[in-house]
């Protein structure tokens, strides 16, 4: 198992409990739900060491790139959010919010009936969107529950479908493939139209305003690794494959964006090995030296920390991932002050604003929540 400093054990020893409550309560979900397989169920997040796992750093399709050398300083850079580079919706500059808490409150007072349950998966990322959309909905005057750390997709929308939760943060490419079982697709508002049918459609769930970030899938590996090995596109892979241990979740295995994708859209090839783990401890055994080749998301900020390579993406196979709101038409005709009170953050999260508040998450060893609630008073959705 990967190693923590003394302070990093302290602070795992905090969350191991919280964490397994949350595992407890996604695997009940799940299984009240029919759910069967083993990737199906939460993984308590046990090394790590912010509450969760880091998922994300621009640059995946246009060519293999190095992180760059100086990791974001603070959440402050996250108001300033610079142009994103990925295909993501034209708009990739966020701009600052002007609007005042109280015009949040005031617009949508008296449009919430209830308690609200958000969701989210379970890495960094999803805990800090998680927490804005929970804040954002208290901040409008509503009640929130929140079910934070559940699991991977499968168990929250298993969730979902029952009823237990009514919203969490979910990606365009992931309900594309993983649930509605589309093929893969590159162009950002029709992988977004498909999910909101799809889904509109298949379970009555609605899908609110995409943010421009692309948290798409990706490797990666160590500056010397690609070195080492001659690699800087996944194509590389294929004749080198028997002498490559990978590392990542669980679920990489079987999903539609994962090896399997992978193999299908590049060719056959067999790994050395396959690590599966906690999404907290992929970056951690990638520079322990335990893999040569890490399952990354664009957005991570570990990947500008530690000056990872992405792998360029030579056939475009992964779609679009864009973070979004996704909400259940019966929560939405209960409470129609979600839209408006969601929509608000949606332009603000660009691949640069992203990757920044991972950073301060999984860089910093800050609580997400703090992240979450700094950023959006910030921008001047939350009083000061």
């Amino acid at each position: 198992m990967v190693g923590t400093t003394e302070k990093d054990a302290r602070r795992l020893s905090r969350r191991a409990m919280l964490s397994g409550f949350a595992a407890a309560a996604g695997a009940a979900l799940l299984a009240a739900c029919g759910g069967s397989k083993a990737t199906d169920t939460p993984k308590a997040a046990a090394a790590t060491t912010a509450t969760g796992a880091a998922t994300t750093a621009s640059g995946q399709v246009g060519g293999a790139t190095t992180a760059p050398t100086t990791a974001p300083t603070s959440a402050a850079a996250a108001t300033k959010p610079a142009a994103s580079s990925t295909t993501a919706p034209a708009s990739t500059t966020a701009p600052a919010s002007t609007t005042a808490a109280s015009s949040v409150t005031s617009s949508t007072a008296g449009k919430f009936t209830g308690t609200i349950n958000v969701g989210s998966k379970d890495f960094t990322e999803e805990f800090i969107v998680g927490n804005m959309y929970a804040l954002l909905l208290e901040a409008a005057g509503a009640k929130v529950n929140r079910k934070l750390n559940l699991g991977g997709t499968p168990v929250c929308q298993a969730a979902m479908e029952k009823g237990d939760l009514d919203l969490y943060p979910e990606y365009t490419g992931t309900g594309l493939l993983t649930v509605l079982k589309l093929p893969s697709n590159t162009d950002a508002k029709m992988v977004y139209d498909q999910v909101s049918k799809g889904y509109k459609d298949k379970y009555n769930f609605v899908w609110l305003d995409p943010a421009p970030m692309n948290d798409t899938q990706a490797l990666a590996m160590t500056s010397a690794g690609s070195q080492k090995f001659g690699i800087t596109k996944i194509s590389d892979i294929v004749g080198k494959a028997d002498q490559l241990t990978m590392i990542g979740p669980p679920e990489f295995e079987t999903r539609e964006d994962g090896l399997p994708g992978i193999m299908k859209a590049y060719g056959n090839f067999k790994l050395k090995k396959y690590i599966g783990v906690d999404p907290g401890l992929k970056y951690k055994g990638l520079l322990d030296g335990q893999a040569d080749i890490a399952v990354a998301f664009s957005t991570d900020g570990d990947i500008a920390v530690n000056k990872l390579v992405v792998l360029q993406d030579d056939k475009k196979l992964f779609p679009v991932y864009q973070i979004t709101p996704v909400v259940t038409q019966k929560a939405l005709d209960a409470s129609p002050g979600i839209k408006d009170a969601l929509n608000k953050v949606a332009p603000l999260l660009t691949d640069q604003v992203m990757s920044t508040l991972n950073y301060e998450v999984d860089g910093k060893k800050r609580e997400p929540a703090d992240v979450a609630k700094e950023f959006l008073t910030q921008q001047g959705l939350l009083k000061k």
